[in-house]
């Protein structure tokens, strides 16, 4: 049986799975909602939010996130019947993404796997808003490579990002697809995908997660959090 220690390469969606996409995006929303006093349930506007994402990322493929995000912050709106805000509104919502928070296990979970790994961000975002990320939250922690869907043209789940860096690391690192495991929270964007190209993964499960869930979960290792991740690796499983 394999064993994490068999693998030299963590492949990381960051969005969900080292920062707190779900409550970024909710805390950016609030302002629209407070302007009504509407009230939703977390998992309806999640829902909503998600899927309104997912056809814009499919219409323009080559949108920087930030820019994703404003574009779909009217029709999020609008989705839920609430009062379409203005242009100022759409860019703030837009702008967040660097703001969001890392979960709390985070840096330090990648702190350690790095003393075994190399660490590789594989990201739906643009490159501006992972750097205020990385700068911010992440506490500037140094990623061996950094990929966004603003370098390959195209966002996950699209097989073209997982070929992008698989080609970027045997080039950089001379790193095979079988010693590569992509780390990641969304079965929707990063295990299916993952499965499909033939490598292995380990799912962050982040509990209580609504965005990317799929009702057929692919995984090869499974852990609630980050930091039990690395504490199963130094425990030597």
């Amino acid at each position: 049986m394999t064993q994490l220690s068999d693998y030299r390469l963590l492949s990381f969606d960051v969005y969900g799975t080292l920062v707190d996409w779900e409550g970024g995006i909710l805390a950016a929303f609030q302002p629209t909602l407070d302007k009504t006093g509407a009230q939703f349930s977390r998992e309806h506007l999640l829902t909503v939010y998600h899927e309104l994402e997912r056809e814009q990322q499919s219409k323009t493929p080559d949108m920087p996130y930030h820019q994703l995000l404003t574009t779909v912050h009217p029709k999020f709106a609008k989705r839920l019947g609430l009062e379409i805000p203005s242009q100022e509104e759409s860019n703030q919502f837009g702008e967040s993404v660097g703001s969001w928070p890392a979960f709390p296990d985070t840096v330090d979970a990648l702190k350690r796997l790095s003393k075994h790994f190399k660490l590789v961000v594989l990201s739906n975002v643009d490159r501006a808003s992972f750097a205020k990320t990385n700068a911010g939250s992440l506490e500037g922690f140094p990623f061996d490579l950094i990929i966004t869907a603003q370098d390959v043209g195209s966002y996950k789940p699209d097989l073209q990002n997982f070929e992008y860096m698989l080609s970027a690391v045997k080039s950089k690192f001379n790193i095979e697809p079988s010693q590569v495991l992509q780390t990641a929270q969304s079965q929707f964007h990063d295990h299916h995908p993952a499965s499909k190209i033939g490598i292995k993964s380990a799912w962050i499960v982040r509990p209580g997660a609504t965005m990317g869930n799929l009702p057929d979960n692919i995984y090869d290792w499974r852990f609630d959090t980050m930091g039990d991740m690395a504490k199963a690796y130094e425990a030597g499983q």
